[in-house]
């Protein structure tokens, strides 16, 4: 595997490039970059594992912000999606606070039972950096927060992807060919895989790996004849509107956080990079027409949803994209010597901010596979595992925010409410028991990363959802059995609770705003 070819450029195929040239600059690694396809370019919101990439292949953080237009992200913010109007809640990517706590969930749900503790009030009570997220304001080292796990990016894939190509890859000796690919030769006679591929220009391109990062037209994964496993009956979304929207107020619109909001017939997202809002609306076209979707994204930009709402002639002004998603995986991903990376590979839709995340894994996946020198039918079969493993597992925990919402506002939720949730085969419904599924989703999710039950990102899911998994019969139970009162154990753990936020309330207040502390501290150029 000493000569590497990736079809497509992007923030995927640059991503690639990157990983490869770094890990083994001894190979030669061309990148075919077509002009005629433009990249989707709307994955600008990442998660914390981004860094741990960012960190291996040594980008300098304050150059690569700089020129591709980033943030930092603390949290993804959910509003109705566990009912219209029910409000909002986060999923943040700083650790539980402990110091008075061993077991946070439970002790918050006790709590939750003998008094009316909002959804939000869980990650408020045990999560220092929501007090940042609730006041706009951001500090590196806010009450133990650590900006190399805890903290992700906003940024502009596109100009991430150019970034990669002219700044870390061509000086690393990637070569890049500004072409399309014409024709797909498969290896007939030895049935290896694909022989070469047949350029615009006429050249033939040949190598001992191929890696399709052409999104969701799968170039050379169409070519090799590969099965793709769909996951609509999962995940109902296929369809996306997106729009760039000027700020109207930095200080005020550029949050610490991704906003989701569920609307009619799917959910709208808002990304604050530094220049600009990026903002979406995924649905799918099963319940709705493109230009109905396309009202309906409008409608939300004009309302309060929005932190400063738009007026109709600033809405009717922006420049729309439609973008049609493939939502699922193939059923194997690296077929004899051609291995799918981003879209190409698959897509669970963009809730949780997914997208990138399954890049920079499966190359940490495939760096590793490649460590080996030669590729044999096992090595194969470990990687498809893998991969196989980090759809399946992930796609279930995005289906979580459909499956355990109550929303029956319009024909799209009310058939959400009705559908049939065979989640990976492990269990009929997420009801099978409350205990019993949001334990197995927890480590389900979080084995994928080798992190710690207590660190899942789905208890947060779960208690946004209103999923209260120690219901009252058993707290009066345990009351009885245990010789102990609860009520009163709960009524001085808030009042303990209700200091800490105080606390950490007040000092978020002392911060900078995100937008003072990134002008002063990367943009002050």
């Amino acid at each position: 595997m000493n000569k590497i070819v990736i079809v497509g450029g992007g923030t995927a195929g640059w991503m690639t490039a990157t990983t490869l040239a770094t890990f083994y600059p001894e190979k030669d690694i061309t990148v075919i970059e077509s002009p005629d396809y433009p990249t989707v370019g709307v994955g600008e919101s990442t998660l914390g594992q981004l860094r741990r990439w960012t960190h291996t292949v040594g980008l300098d953080e304050k150059d690569f912000m700089r020129k591709c237009d980033a943030s930092y992200k603390l949290s993804i913010k959910f509003t109705d999606f566990y009912d219209k109007g029910a409000g909002s809640f986060h999923y943040p990517f700083q650790g539980l606070y402990y110091q008075d706590s061993n077991t946070p969930y439970d002790d918050w749900h006790f709590a939750k039972n003998y008094h009316d503790l909002p959804a939000d009030d869980f990650v408020d009570t045990f999560v220092p950096s929501s007090a940042m997220c609730n006041n706009n304001t951001y500090s590196p080292d806010f009450h133990g927060l650590d900006p190399d796990i805890d903290v992700a990016y906003h940024f502009d894939a596109t100009k991430f992807g150019i970034y990669l190509r002219d700044e870390i890859c061509i000086p690393k000796g990637v070569k890049v060919i500004a072409s399309t690919v014409e024709k797909v030769v498969l290896n007939l006679y030895t049935n290896q895989g694909i022989d070469g591929l047949v350029l615009a220009n006429e050249d033939y391109i040949s190598a001992d790996l191929f890696v399709d990062c052409t999104g969701f037209k799968a170039l050379l994964m169409n070519a090799m004849g590969a099965e793709f496993l769909d996951y609509s009956d999962l995940l109902p979304n296929n369809r996306a509107w997106a729009t760039r929207i000027p700020y109207k107020d930095k200080e005020k619109e550029m949050e610490p956080y991704t906003n989701c909001t569920a609307i009619e017939t799917g959910w709208c997202w808002n990304i604050p990079l530094w220049s600009r809002l990026g903002s979406g609306y995924v649905y799918s076209d099963k319940y709705i027409s493109e230009e109905g979707a396309l009202q309906e994204f409008k409608n939300y930009l004009m309302s309060d949803y929005m932190t400063i709402p738009r007026t109709q002639e600033e809405v009717d002004a922006l420049e729309y994209r439609s973008i049609k998603m493939r939502v699922g995986r193939y059923k194997e991903s690296f077929i004899k010597n051609v291995v799918p990376i981003g879209l190409s590979a698959g897509f669970i839709e963009p809730l949780e901010s997914n997208g990138l995340l399954s890049v920079h894994e499966n190359l940490f996946y495939l760096s590793d596979i490649l460590s080996r020198g030669k590729i044999s039918e096992f090595d194969r079969q470990m990687y498809n595992n893998r991969v196989e493993k980090f759809f399946d597992d992930f796609a279930t925990f995005v289906a979580t925010h459909y499956s355990l919402s109550h929303r029956d506002d319009t024909t799209y939720w009310q058939e959400i409410q009705e559908r049939h949730f065979d989640l990976n085969g492990d269990f009929d419904s997420p009801y099978q028991t409350k205990q019993q599924t949001f334990d197995y989703l927890s480590n389900c999710y979080m084995n994928t990363w080798s992190l710690d039950n207590v660190q899942a990102g789905m208890p947060f899911i779960a208690v946004g959802m209103n999923l209260n998994f120690i219901n009252p019969w058993r707290a009066d139970w345990l009351s009885k059995i245990m010789g102990r009162d609860y009520k009163s154990w709960t009524e001085n753990n808030i009042m303990k609770w209700n200091i800490r936020k105080y606390e950490w309330d007040r000092d978020a207040k002392e911060l900078p705003s995100l937008y003072e502390w990134l002008r002063d501290n990367r943009y002050e150029d």
